[in-house]
């Protein structure tokens, strides 16, 4: 059914239970980073285990969220949200009666899974509601609950935890769930969402798609503690290939495939991937790895470095609805490019204050890049959809949210790696010869934040040690700013004509 036979009310409800979900589903990517040393304490549990209880939300997320896109196609939108909440909502109650770290893990990979049904289902059923300005104006809001689950997450548990204890985050999340599906049931009309009953699941490729997805992603994720040059990270990296391979194969022989590959014959369709990708690398990355600098090298506090993220997430309240308005006169593609370019000139002052003054005088830096971020955050998810007919929502939705969620896992890998590579060879240089075993791991744990331990493994080091994370901090702004740049050029080159895809393509639903 098209927008023009549903209430106007009704839609903008809907648009209300979808932005609950966008808001429910990213608190659980970043909150439980808070709750780590609660759950440790109660239940110990080495460090490869706590840290998987934020890396395998990420492994079943990014590995289930483009098969979830094509089931809504399939079977509906409204039955495979309430099956993703109801699904999400159990595992969520279930875990704090876990009696180990182990137990959390499986439950949070279980999690995962329920999240990405239950997002895919949200975002999908918004397209045929809205279009032009409207559509613009709605994927803009979703985007912004979504942006400010990932950034205001950690700070919500931790005030949680401060009132309670770790378990209240998860009821206070499953109790959120609750009324989300509540939402959906009263909000979103059978009849009003799409459901293809004849199409059929192409399960090899959803099964080969999702096993060469999670291969990459668990290699990636294995990186900061392993290394590049580790067996299983290499098996597990080139296992992927492989498995792509296949899926590629599989792709071009079967009649109705969960992946169209001719979507990728369109520029703006691989422009919008880009896009899509970038903020893990610029925002997300920033969002894990600069706590850790605000706390061992600057000397914050917890909740000190907690407000000053604030600078860096504040404007993802209201830049992305601000962005939606100036697509009357701008294209989406534009204003995308620019937020890039905006990001990159953040990144370049954050890096130059890093250096001169240390942490005392980046608060206007973290705002311009929150700024830049905020102009295609809410943007991109209404030009995800705007490529593809209308028919194919789902699918282009679900590649569009498995490459924005699998790049954040893979950003923080990979930005990781890079500082812990770079404290190592600083540490080579300056201080000469150490035992190169107490190097790579001390250079680990620098990159983590955790000097004092890092100082333990290389005594004599400790001012070695917090010059060469410095340093190595503000060369890694710098890279990211590259990056950012890169991808301006690139979305200026393949999404300059925007704008007027979008109108043909809502004129179309």
């Amino acid at each position: 059914m098209s927008h023009f036979s549903q209430p106007s009310s009704m839609r903008w409800l809907q648009l209300a239970a979808a932005c609950l979900t966008g808001l429910l589903i990213p608190l659980c990517f970043t909150g439980p980073a808070v709750v780590l040393p609660s759950i440790s304490a109660d239940l110990g549990g080495t460090a490869t285990q706590l840290s998987w209880i934020m890396n395998a939300y990420i492994l079943s997320y990014g590995g289930a969220v483009m098969v979830s896109g094509s089931l809504t196609d399939i079977y509906g939108r409204r039955r495979i949200w309430l099956l993703g909440l109801g699904w999400f909502c159990a595992v969520t109650f279930a875990i704090p009666f876990m009696p180990s770290v182990f137990w959390i893990d499986i439950l949070r990979l279980l999690q995962g899974l329920g999240g990405a049904a239950a997002f895919a289902a949200a975002m999908t059923s918004l397209a045929p509601l809205f279009e032009g300005q409207a559509r613009a104006r709605a994927f803009s809001l979703l985007g912004t609950t979504f942006g400010l689950g990932l950034a205001f997450g950690p700070w919500v548990a931790g005030w949680i935890v401060e009132i309670s204890n770790w378990q209240g985050v998860f009821y206070v999340t499953g109790a959120v769930g609750l009324v989300s599906i509540a939402m959906v049931m009263v909000m979103v009309s059978t009849s009003t969402t799409h459901e293809n009953t004849s199409g059929a699941l192409d399960w090899p490729g959803a099964i080969s798609f999702t096993l060469a997805l999670g291969l990459f992603t668990y290699g990636m994720l294995l990186i900061p503690e392993k290394g590049w040059w580790d067996t299983t990270v290499i098996s597990a990296l080139v296992a992927s290939v492989v498995v792509f391979s296949v899926f590629v194969v599989i792709e071009k022989k079967v009649t109705k495939p969960m992946l169209d590959l001719s979507f990728f014959k369109q520029p703006s369709f691989v422009g919008v991937q880009a896009l899509a990708a970038s903020p893990a690398f610029l925002f997300i990355a920033l969002i894990v790895v600069l706590p850790g600098r605000f706390i061992g090298i600057d000397g914050y506090s917890a909740l000190q470095a907690g407000q000053m993220m604030v600078w860096l997430a504040a404007p993802l309240l209201v830049v992305p609805v601000i962005a939606a308005m100036l697509t009357r006169w701008f294209t989406p593609g534009a204003l995308s490019g620019a937020g890039l370019i905006i990001v990159a000139m953040g990144l370049l002052w954050l890096a130059q204050a890093f250096a001169a003054e240390g942490a005392h005088q980046v608060q206007l830096p973290l705002l311009l890049i929150g700024i830049g971020i905020g102009l295609p955050w809410g943007l991109m998810d209404a030009m995800a959809v705007s490529v593809v007919n209308a028919d194919r929502v789902g699918m282009a939705t679900g590649i569009f949210n498995t490459v924005r969620v699998s790049a954040d896992g893979v950003a923080i890998a990979v930005v990781s790696v890079l500082l812990a590579t770079l404290i190592q060879q600083s540490l080579v240089l300056d201080v000469g010869a150490l035992p190169a075993e107490a190097v790579i791991k001390g250079a680990g744990l620098a990159a983590l934040g955790e000097l004092r331990a890092a100082a333990e493994l290389l005594p004599g080091a400790e001012a070695a040690l917090a010059h060469s994370y410095a340093e190595s901090f503000v060369h890694v702004l710098y890279a990211l700013a590259g990056l950012a740049v890169c991808v301006a050029i690139t979305v200026f080159l393949l999404l300059r004509g925007q704008g007027s895809e979008s109108t043909v393509a809502a004129e179309r639903v």
